[in-house]
C-alpha cells in the first residue's frame, strides 16, 4: 500500500502495542466488531474519516474495516495525532492514513484533500472539516455521499447552520448528542484528559490554583469536577443563565472573565466560540497566566491578538510557550491553543471512547440502511442504539441491573391508578 502519509513506519510496532493496550478497554466496540465481521454491514461502503488518531481511533477503524467498509483516515488537529498509531495503522492494518503530528495548516489540508479523493459514500467527522471542504470546493463528490456523522460538539454546530441556512446536501447523525456519548466522553473524558494534558505540559500542582473554565457545558462541567477534586480553586464564566446557575449550585464561584482574569492562575476554554480569552483579557491577566483550550479548535484564545501584544515569544518547556508583555508580565499558552488533551497528553482514556466510537459504528450502519428515507438534516442518534450501547457497557463491566416486572410495566402505561 503506497497511498499513504506518515512521519515514520518504523514506528509500527510501538503503535500496535498502543492499540492492543486500548482495546482491552473497549468491550463495545469489540463486540460490535465481532458482529461486524459476521455480517458485514458495510460491504463496499467507502468511507472518509477525518478523527483524531490516536489509539482509540484505530480500534474504530479495525471495526469499520471489519464490517467490510473501505476507509481512508486523516486527522482532524494538527496536534493530535499519535505517529507510531498511523504507522501500524498502515503497516499492520492497511487503512491508508494520512497525519503527521505537529503537520502545517497546508499539510492539515492537504491530508484532507487526500481523504476526499477517495470519493466517500460517508464522511466521519470530528469539528465538520470534512462536510464544509466538500460542500465549499469539492461539491462534485455529493452526488455519492449517502450520509455523515459528526463526533464533537463544535462540529455538530457548524452542521446544524448549515442545515438551517438550506446548505447541508446530505444528512449527518451528530453522534455527540448520544447520551452515551457526551454524558460520558465529554464529562469524565475531558474532565481527566485535560486535566492530564495541562499537568504534562507545566508539571505544576493544581491545588491552591484559582482554576477558571470558560464554558459550563457537559466537558466545563467535568473539568470543573476534576479541578476541584485536585484542590483548586474553580471559577466559572458563562453566557447561558441556566448554565451560570447550575455552576452556582454546584459549588462553584461564577463571574464574568473580565472579573476572573484578574485573580485567574490558569484559563481553560471549552465553549467552541471564538475570542473567549481575548485581547482585553489579555491587558488584566496575572503574571505567569497559564492559558489551554480544550474546546476544538484553537479560535477559542485570540493568539494573533496575544502576538500583537506580546514583545517577544519564546518555547519555555514542550508545549509552553511564553509571551512577554511590555510591562514584564509573562502569558502562557499550552499546545498553541489547541486541543491540550490531546497535543500534550494522550486525549480520553479507551474506556469512555469506547461508547464514543461504538456510536460511530452503529451510526454508519443506521445511515447506510436508512439513508434514503432521511432528509437533508442533523439527526440525532437513534435511542435505541444508544440504550444497547450503554447495556453492551454495563455487561463488559460486569454490572447487572433491575428490570421492570409487567406489573410494573402496567402500572407506568396506565393512568387508571393513583395513590
Amino acid at each position: 500500500m503506497n497511498n499513504f502519509d506518515i512521519k515514520d513506519s518504523t514506528l509500527a510496532e510501538g503503535g500496535r502495542r498502543r492499540i492492543e493496550w486500548s482495546e482491552r478497554e473497549m468491550p463495545v466496540l469489540r463486540l460490535i466488531r465481532e458482529r461486524f465481521e459476521k455480517e458485514r454491514p458495510l460491504k463496499g461502503l467507502r468511507v472518509s474519516a477525518c478523527l483524531h488518531v490516536t489509539s482509540e481511533t484505530a480500534n474504530l477503524m479495525r471495526t469499520l474495516h471489519a464490517g467490510g467498509a473501505d476507509v481512508v483516515l486523516t486527522a482532524s488537529n494538527p496536534l493530535s495525532t499519535q505517529d507510531d498509531v498511523a504507522a501500524s495503522l498502515v503497516n499492520h492494518f492497511e487503512i491508508p492514513t494520512f497525519a503527521i503530528k505537529g503537520e502545517t495548516n497546508a499539510v492539515y489540508y492537504k491530508h484532507i484533500t487526500a481523504a476526499l479523493d477517495h470519493k466517500p459514500h460517508m464522511t466521519m467527522d470530528d469539528g465538520a472539516d470534512l462536510v464544509s471542504t466538500i460542500h465549499k470546493n469539492r461539491r462534485e463528490l455529493l452526488p455519492e455521499i449517502v450520509g455523515g456523522t459528526e463526533e464533537t460538539t463544535t462540529g455538530v454546530i457548524r452542521l446544524r447552520a448549515m442545515a438551517a441556512d438550506g446548505m447541508l446536501n446530505f444528512p449527518v447523525i451528530a453522534v455527540n448528542d448520544a447520551m452515551t456519548k457526551h454524558f460520558f466522553d465529554n464529562r469524565y473524558g475531558t474532565g481527566q484528559s485535560t486535566i492530564d494534558g495541562i499537568i504534562r505540559a507545566t508539571n505544576i500542582l493544581l491545588a491552591g490554583k484559582n482554576f477558571v473554565v470558560a464554558g459550563y457545558g457537559w466537558c466545563g462541567r467535568g473539568l470543573a469536577m476534576r479541578a476541584r477534586g485536585m484542590g483548586a480553586i474553580v471559577i466559572v464564566t458563562e453566557v447561558d443563565p441556566l448554565k451560570a446557575l447550575e455552576a452556582v449550585m454546584d459549588g462553584y464561584q461564577v463571574m464574568p472573565m473580565a472579573e476572573a482574569v484578574k485573580s485567574g492562575d490558569i484559563f481553560v476554554t471549552l465553549t467552541g466560540d471564538i475570542n473567549v480569552i481575548d485581547k482585553k483579557h489579555f491587558k488584566n491577566m496575572k503574571d505567569g497566566a497559564i492559558i489551554a483550550n480544550s474546546g476544538h479548535f484553537n479560535v477559542e484564545i485570540n493568539i494573533p491578538a496575544l502576538e500583537e501584544l506580546a514583545t517577544a515569544k519564546s518555547l519555555v518547556r514542550p508545549f509552553v510557550e511564553q509571551y512577554d508583555l511590555p510591562d514584564g508580565r509573562r502569558i502562557h499558552i499550552l499546545g498553541e491553543g489547541r486541543l491540550i488533551n490531546l497535543a500534550a497528553a494522550e486525549g480520553h482514556p479507551a474506556s469512555v471512547m469506547d461508547m464514543s466510537f461504538a456510536n460511530q459504528a452503529l451510526s454508519a450502519e443506521y445511515m447506510l440502511k436508512n439513508a434514503a428515507n432521511l432528509e437533508k438534516k442533523v439527526y440525532s442518534v437513534p435511542g435505541d442504539i444508544d440504550a444497547e450501547i450503554a447495556r453492551l457497557k454495563l455487561n463488559g463491566m460486569g454490572i447487572v441491573i433491575d428490570t421492570l416486572t409487567d406489573e410494573q410495566v402496567k402500572y407506568l402505561n396506565s393512568w387508571e391508578e393513583g395513590t
